[in-house]
């Protein structure tokens, strides 16, 4: 599958979750929800992937966690917050850098219609 597909299919699921739940929940609950919307439509994916730091070529466990890697190319940063701030964007970037990953998907549950707190992030490698 391709980055949009990916894209695509994940943003499908998420707007399903939202259109079940609403804003409101904890951000604990949409990550359970989508998770097991994206295991019903086939979708790999891994949740709370530990992602280390290279400092000086060692390898170091800073206890960093990305929410969910689908299909081992898209990073989601999940939140359920009243605004997504540049910190968060600012995480996901770099969590993209950190992983080598090019894409990934900022998604906030806490507003009214899902596609105002979506943010694409691409990292330029």
């Amino acid at each position: 599958m391709e980055i949009n597909e990916i894209s695509g299919k994940i943003l499908g699921a998420a707007i399903e979750v939202h259109k079940v739940l609403g804003p409101g929940l904890l951000e604990s609950a949409y990550e359970e929800c989508l998770c097991h919307e994206l295991a019903s439509r086939g979708i790999e994916f891994e949740r709370q992937k530990g992602l280390p730091v290279i400092y000086k070529n060692v390898k170091l466990d800073c206890g960093y966690r990305i929410d969910l890697l689908v299909e081992n190319a898209v990073v989601l940063e999940l939140k359920a917050v009243e605004d997504i701030l540049p910190i968060h964007a600012a995480q996901l970037l770099t969590y993209l850098k950190l992983g080598n990953w090019k894409i990934g998907l900022l998604i906030n549950f806490n507003v009214p219609i899902l596609r105002q707190g979506i943010k694409r992030i691409v990292n330029n490698l």
